[in-house]
């Protein structure tokens, strides 16, 4: 099969061999189904999710066209649609029935759940609550600052202020999350909220093994990896109802409406008991979690590849 990137297509033919391509870039260019065709390339592609599409106001400035040039460009020209979830795949047949096209030959194949590294983790002093992910405005950073501020606002004397969770913010600044960043830079959490940036597996590892929960608060999502690393690692967690959450964490986590700060704010203090009945009732749930291994990954892709491969 050809693997190769598109940076090649000069000088590769095809031969009318699969071509896998795993991502979104490049698939707004003009003449994608010219250069197939020349090439003599069956493309399979991994749809990731259709969110530039369905809610253009969390993504930058002429996403949404040129989303849809993707989108196109996957169904006119691929030989094969790999989805990342149930809820892409429906995401793309809706988009394909509404434009009056034909979906390729397509399945659902959930990405393997990355595995941190085992390590001991100290219990902190506070209760201490992670969100994971690039700093934008679909993930929702708002409601959970929104709880904090609320938080502190209610504590009347220093001695709650001291009992306040903390919330340990991972992940760099992204885009359309501008009032997020004036909130951070701007407003006094008392200590109770921490930016981290970035972090390796081993640190990341080492605090979420702190933490109650990982609180998922997006608004919109393809698949949802921080969901299923956390629950791989044995950590409950809170997140939107969103459609995709319920796949994939086969009913598991406790999902909240992404608006409802009351319910956000009452399931983050009660997370934050150290005898939480709602927190040991989620752990009891996890005994039944199974992990997607890459190895399933890969059985069930080579599989659907095979069934794209011309009857001899």
């Amino acid at each position: 099969m050809l693997r190769h990137g598109i940076h090649l297509r000069d000088r590769l033919g095809g031969g009318g061999r699969l071509w896998l391509n795993p991502g979104h870039t490049g698939l707004d260019a003009t003449g994608m189904a010219e250069w197939c065709r020349k090439r003599s390339v069956r493309p399979v592609y991994l749809v990731h999710d259709l969110i530039p599409i369905t809610n253009p106001e969390f993504c930058r400035d002429g996403e949404y066209e040129r989303h849809r040039r993707r989108m196109w460009t996957v169904l006119a020209t691929g030989a094969g649609v790999v989805a990342n979830s149930v809820h892409t795949f429906d995401t793309l047949a809706e988009f394909a029935r509404a434009q009056g096209l034909k979906m390729p030959p397509s399945i659902a194949i959930w990405p393997g759940t990355p595995r941190l590294p085992a390590v001991c983790a100290s219990q902190p002093d506070k209760a201490t609550f992670v969100v994971l992910g690039t700093i934008e405005g679909r993930k929702n950073h708002r409601l959970l600052l929104s709880v904090w501020q609320d938080l502190l606002a209610s504590a009347s004397r220093l001695a709650s202020q001291e009992c306040i969770p903390e919330l340990i913010i991972v992940g760099r600044r992204g885009w359309q999350a501008d009032d997020v960043f004036a909130m951070l830079d701007g407003m006094d959490f008392k200590g109770s909220v921490h930016e981290v940036g970035p972090l390796d597996d081993v640190q990341l590892a080492r605090l979420l093994g702190r933490a109650r929960a990982l609180l998922f608060p997006s608004l919109a999502e393809g698949y949802g990896i921080p969901l299923m690393e956390a629950l791989a690692a044995g950590v409950p967690v809170i997140a939107s109802d969103l459609p995709v959450f319920r796949e994939i964490g086969q009913g598991i986590p406790e999902l909240l409406p992404a608006s409802d700060h009351a319910a956000w704010r009452a399931a983050i203090l009660d997370y934050a008991d150290p005898m939480s009945a709602r927190r040991e009732g989620q752990l009891r749930r996890m005994a039944a979690f199974t992990v997607h291994e890459w190895r399933n990954h890969f059985a069930e892709l080579d599989g659907f590849l095979e069934s794209l491969q011309p009857v001899p």
